[in-house]
């Protein structure tokens, strides 16, 4: 069987929770995600930036599990992949979106495109073969527009999740409710065609509430016990470049996520005011030759929810990284952000990563976004060997190791 997961946010998560939750019920999972591909013990590098590999690949990996005697595989689907085919020639039994906002119109030419992509993953349900006594289920979320052109898609049932008050597009057969949030846990209570039962995560944000609702649909139309669900939501730690701490013994909290599209920085801006009584620093670029029309858009959210922002490299290619940090820069000044105050341009990303953290006070919150698990940065035509994880470490263990620290 194959569970394919597609939207704009949270795909890596919300792949990484159906497969612990699989993993829980006793089951022989095997994933393939845009961090890596997991089958049975071993875990495999699927390359440098995020997207779904090759089709040759992908078909290699399930064969691979297949041998391996493995009995689904949970599939992360991006609109790269399900437009230039990559994963046509899977059959899947279970298609899971997150959400879909805006991103990648430089790819797809347009949002409707773009959207266009991401129901090709429902649409390969009518299309895919049938397996004897395997059902075609739809998982949808009632809080984002997909759910208005993806309902219509044919399916044999629907499962459709939101959280109490946020499902805005439809009714819900997956309800979460009676959210209560401390600073290391989280519990809430889904109403489900199941019955009703108590979760508890680690995981932080509303954000990551709603993919945790969707792997539990997920699970559901896989028929995983609700105790297996139960334990595998509370097995997940956390999945890395998402909302990760790093600690290197600093008084503040460092974070590391992997937020690129306007509406994932938004959550993880409002997640890391939640998270701290002090400043929230955040650090970030646009990449180059992708999405034009986010740079200032996200520019403005970081200038509204961070206290103080700053700007640096992300892959800028082969454009002029100036020319990309300036159409920030103007988003930022919309939201009034005032340069040398509230926002900087530090272009060599490393360096910026060290000024955020020489920035940050007793109690601050420091989150670099946009690079998340990525291991190189791309200049011009060149992809040079990166890792947020290294580089801020070392950043922070500089500070400490500096005996002229001055706030």
């Amino acid at each position: 069987r194959i569970t394919g997961v597609t939207g704009t946010d949270g795909k890596t998560t919300t792949s990484n929770l159906i497969y612990h939750l699989l993993s829980a019920a006793g089951l022989k999972p095997g994933m393939i995600s845009t961090v890596g591909a997991r089958i049975g013990d071993e875990a495999l590098d699927t390359g440098l930036h995020v997207t779904t590999p090759d089709a040759p690949d992908v078909q290699r990996y399930l064969a691979e599990m297949a041998a391996a005697g493995l009995e689904i595989a949970v599939l992360e689907s991006t609109s790269h992949g399900l437009a230039q085919h990559r994963v046509t020639a899977c059959d899947f039994d279970v298609a899971v979106v997150t959400n879909v906002t805006h991103e990648h119109t430089d790819l797809h030419g347009s949002i409707e495109a773009y959207r266009a992509a991401k129901a090709m993953l429902f649409r390969h349900l009518s299309t895919g073969t049938r397996k004897p006594g395997v059902p075609k289920v739809a998982v949808l979320n009632a809080g984002d527009a997909s759910y208005t052109y993806l309902r219509p898609i044919p399916a044999d049932r629907h499962l459709v999740y939101g959280l109490e008050g946020a499902a805005a597009y439809g009714p819900a057969d997956m309800l979460g409710a009676g959210v209560q949030a401390t600073p290391r846990v989280t519990h809430l209570a889904v109403h489900s065609p199941a019955g009703t039962f108590p979760l508890r995560t680690v995981l932080v944000g509303r954000f990551n509430l709603s993919n945790i609702l969707a792997a539990t649909s997920a699970a559901l139309a896989l028929d995983v016990p609700v105790a297996a669900i139960q334990d595998g939501v509370w097995a997940v730690r956390g999945v890395v470049g998402r909302m990760e701490r790093i600690d290197e013994g600093q008084d503040f909290t460092a974070l590391v996520d992997f937020a690129h599209t306007p509406n994932a920085l938004q959550r993880a801006l409002e997640t890391a005011r939640e998270l701290t009584e002090g400043r929230v620093i955040a650090l970030f670029g646009c990449a180059g030759e992708r999405d034009r029309a986010k740079r200032a858009w996200m520019g403005q959210i970081a200038g509204r929810l961070a206290d103080v922002t700053i700007m640096t490299a992300e892959d800028p290619r082969t454009e002029p990284l100036d020319a990309i940090l300036d159409e920030m820069a103007r988003g930022a000044e919309q939201a009034g952000a005032v340069e040398g105050e509230s926002y900087y341009r530090v272009p060599d990303r490393a360096e910026a990563i060290q000024f955020a953290v020489d920035l940050a006070r007793p109690g601050d919150l420091v989150i670099t976004l946009g690079k998340g698990h990525e291991q190189s940065m791309c200049y011009g035509t060149v992809e040079t060997p990166w890792s947020e994880h290294e580089v801020l470490r070392a950043a922070l263990r500089h500070r400490r190791g500096r005996q002229d620290i001055r706030y």
